[in-house]
């Protein structure tokens, strides 16, 4: 029955998540309404159908797990610390002053100073999972915006982790007898610099080495076995040997492996599951709500509110501006952290265990965040489009939007002998070429001859994001490649102006191809007709114009007419 209950949670989440997730985005609304409805839906606090909580959350947390992973994989080492400039004092005032805001406000309501300050660290801090879609829906995710954010984001997550380990200890029974605050600290930054030494490591020697043995057996399913393996091990270890959150671990260790040659092809694979247990995320939250506090506790879960959507993102803003970064970042990245998530829960439950917040507290916690959860798209796609439309009549271009497509830049996927004579006339006429191949020693070779190349399985999502689809003029399947169509499909979605050629082995694919997006077809079987024929009238005496009408005219019957 165990068993049943686990997978009778997982297929009612997803389905309800499904069902309105879709009715939220023909609703023209984010799609995490609906899934944070969907998890109110499945609650105990709704009649009907019921799923287990804790397997929701267990499911959630190897969503978190993955994303997590899956931003540090994309995030430079040096990009990261570059932002720390603005990060540590950015999460360090904003959580300041909206928890000084939170208190004072429950103060006036007549709540205690100790109550105010736990509700206010509480909601000081931003969920990463909400943040890291909502930035991608805009593309931003790797933006300068993105980064800073992100960034800001884990110095929260630091601030939290101490926390957690300082409430039993002030708070607990005898707890401030055991261990003095300082000495709590000093454990904490030990662990958290000894887990960071680990991971480096890790992602200097033993990991590259250990893939690398991998990938020699050609499997995918035991390279993407690796990747998970990678991502939730270090995590849980990070959380059981350090005493740090298992986000934290799975952010790191996607840094980790990010700087190996690996990171294109471990992003890819992770994708399919990240995005199937993050979704679980937002039903564990929704199914934590119960509607009756929206009239018990209105007060209460308005003014919490208020300091979510309104004072955090007002004191980011201005925190960014004050560190001299222009509006077009301020404004954004202010947008993004209106809202509050999973070590909000966290650091409410320890609290409300420990006594020092009760029920209509909690339960206006969990409201707040689910209400700036479902409309944190839209302040964002508000604060984007401000942003643009400034930058617009001041006659630049907004930090973080896409960049003009390049015609000069083509993805080359495959580098085989057809690659190779592709790659070579291309080079000769200047374009600027990224090959993607599965073939690691090819990617060394190309690399160690100063080419850009990128080891990675183009049938997975987010390799062609790595390779810069978005700006590319043309893409070029050399390779007679499983699912071509639906890549395709795939980078016209990422690419609506991507100029696509592709080659196939057998002319009853063309049709396909060429349904799917493809500008130009070549198919094996015609190509080498049209060779043959050519050089069975070689010696006529015919001049070069009406050679190439031939030409042409044959391909014309075999293919149908092509564009481009």
């Amino acid at each position: 029955m165990h068993e049943f209950g686990i997978l009778l949670t997982f297929a009612g989440g997803l389905a309800g998540a499904l069902v309105l997730g879709y009715l939220a985005q023909r609703l023209k609304l984010s799609p995490i309404v609906g899934y944070l409805l969907a998890g109110v839906a499945v609650g105990p606090f709704t009649p009907g159908f019921v799923a287990d909580r804790a397997i929701a959350e267990q499911f959630a947390e190897i969503g978190v797990i993955l994303l997590l992973f899956g931003i540090g994989l994309r995030f430079h080492l040096r990009e990261l610390i570059a932002v720390w400039r603005v990060a540590i004092p950015g999460a360090l005032i904003q959580s300041t002053l909206s928890t000084a805001a939170m208190a004072l406000a429950l103060r006036l309501m007549g709540w205690s100073w100790g109550a105010g300050l736990i509700l206010g660290l509480s909601i000081s801090v931003a969920s990463t999972v909400v943040m890291a879609l909502v930035l991608t829906e805009r593309r931003d995710l790797h933006s300068p915006i993105g980064n800073i954010a992100i960034g800001w984001v884990v110095v929260e997550d630091l601030l939290t982790v101490a926390m957690l380990l300082l409430l039993p200890i002030l708070f607990g029974p005898g707890g401030a007898e055991q261990q003095s605050v300082g000495a709590a600290l000093g454990i904490t930054s030990l662990k958290v610099l000894g887990l960071i030494a680990v991971v480096v490591v890790l992602g200097r020697w033993v990991i590259p080495w250990a893939l690398e043995r991998i990938e020699i057996t050609r499997s995918r399913e035991l390279f993407t076995l690796a990747v998970l393996v990678l991502a939730v091990g270090i995590a849980v270890g990070s959380a059981k040997v350090f005493g740090v959150s298992m986000a934290l671990g799975a952010f790191l260790a996607g840094l980790a492996v990010g700087r190996s040659e690996f990171a294109a092809r471990a992003a890819s694979d992770a994708v399919p599951m990240r995005d199937a247990f993050a979704v679980l995320f937002f039903v564990s939250v929704g199914m934590l709500f119960d509607p009756r506090s929206l009239i018990e506790t209105p007060l209460l879960i308005a003014l919490v509110l208020a300091v979510v959507v309104i004072v955090k993102p007002v004191v980011a803003l201005l925190t960014v501006r004050i560190l001299r970064k222009p509006m077009a970042i301020a404004l954004p990245v202010g947008a993004v952290l209106a809202q509050v998530g999973e070590f909000t829960f966290i650091l409410g439950g320890v609290a409300r265990g420990l006594g020092l917040i009760n029920d209509a507290g909690w339960n206006a916690l969990v409201a707040a965040s689910i209400i700036s959860i479902a409309v944190n798209p839209s302040i964002y796609r508000w604060a984007r489009r401000l942003t643009s439309r400034a930058s617009g009549l001041a006659g630049g271009s907004s930090t973080g939007e896409r960049p003009a497509v390049d015609p000069e830049r083509c993805i080359l996927v495959g580098y085989g002998p057809v690659g190779e004579i592709v790659h070579r006339l291309l080079a000769e006429r200047g374009a600027k070429i990224t090959v993607i191949d599965l073939n690691l020693s090819t990617v060394r070779r190309l690399r160690a001859d100063g080419l850009t190349a990128l080891y990675g399985d183009v049938l997975r999502p987010g390799t062609l994001d790595e390779a810069g689809i978005a700006t590319t003029g043309s893409l070029i399947l050399s390779a007679d490649v499983d699912d071509a169509a639906e890549i395709i499909r795939q980078a016209r979605i990422l690419n609506p102006n991507l100029r696509v050629l592709v080659r196939c082995t057998h002319l009853r694919d063309a049709d396909a191809l060429r349904r799917a997006g493809a500008d130009v077809v070549a198919a094996g079987e015609a190509e080498v007709g049209v060779a043959l024929a050519e050089a069975v009238t070689s010696g006529d005496k015919t001049d070069c114009g009406a050679v190439v009408e031939r030409r042409d005219a044959i391909r014309d019957q075999l293919y149908g007419t092509q564009k481009g």
